[in-house]
C-alpha cells in the first residue's frame, strides 16, 4: 500500500497522519508537496489539518485551488480513498469533493474540545477495523 499526505503551507498535522501511517500501521507512506503532480499508483490520499494559507479567506478555500486538486479529485473518480481530517476536510468541501458549505459555528467563537464520533459504516478503508456504533474520542478545533 503507498499512502502521500499532502503539505500545503500552514498545515500542521502533517507529522501526526505520516507517523500513525508509517510508524504504527507500517504503510508506505510519503509527504507531498502541494505544488506538484501525484505519485502513480497510490493506494489512498491524506490531506490533513492545520490551517492552510491561514485561513486568509475562509478555511480551505485557498488550498482547495491548489495544483494538486486536480489529481486528487481524478484519484476520488477513480474510486482511490482519500481522507481529510480537520482543514483537510475542510478542503475537500471547498474543492467540490464533499457536498455542503462550512458555516461559522453558532457561537461564532472558535471552539477547541473534545467529541465523540460514531460509526456509521465500517465498510470503507479508513473505518473497517471499527465496530458499528462505536464511539470515537477526537479532539476538535474549528471556527466552522
Amino acid at each position: 500500500m503507498k499512502v502521500e499526505v499532502i503539505v500545503f503551507p500552514g498545515s500542521n498535522c502533517e507529522r501526526d497522519m505520516y507517523h500513525v501511517l508509517k510508524d504504527v500501521f507500517k504503510i508506505n507512506t510519503e509527504y507531498f508537496w502541494h505544488e506538484k503532480k501525484l505519485s502513480k499508483n497510490l493506494d489512498a490520499v491524506i490531506l490533513p489539518g492545520g490551517f492552510s494559507y491561514g485561513d486568509r479567506l475562509r478555511a480551505g478555500v485557498i488550498a482547495a485551488h491548489s495544483p494538486v486538486i486536480s489529481d486528487v479529485k481524478k484519484l476520488a473518480s477513480q474510486g482511490i480513498p482519500i481522507l481529510g481530517g480537520c482543514n483537510g476536510f475542510q478542503i475537500l468541501v471547498e474543492a467540490g469533493l464533499l457536498p455542503g458549505v462550512l458555516m461559522k459555528n453558532n457561537s461564532l467563537n472558535f471552539m477547541c474540545k473534545w467529541t465523540n464520533l460514531i460509526v456509521e459504516n465500517n465498510a470503507t478503508p479508513f473505518t473497517n477495523k471499527l465496530k458499528l456504533r462505536q464511539k470515537i474520542p477526537i479532539p476538535i478545533a474549528n471556527g466552522e
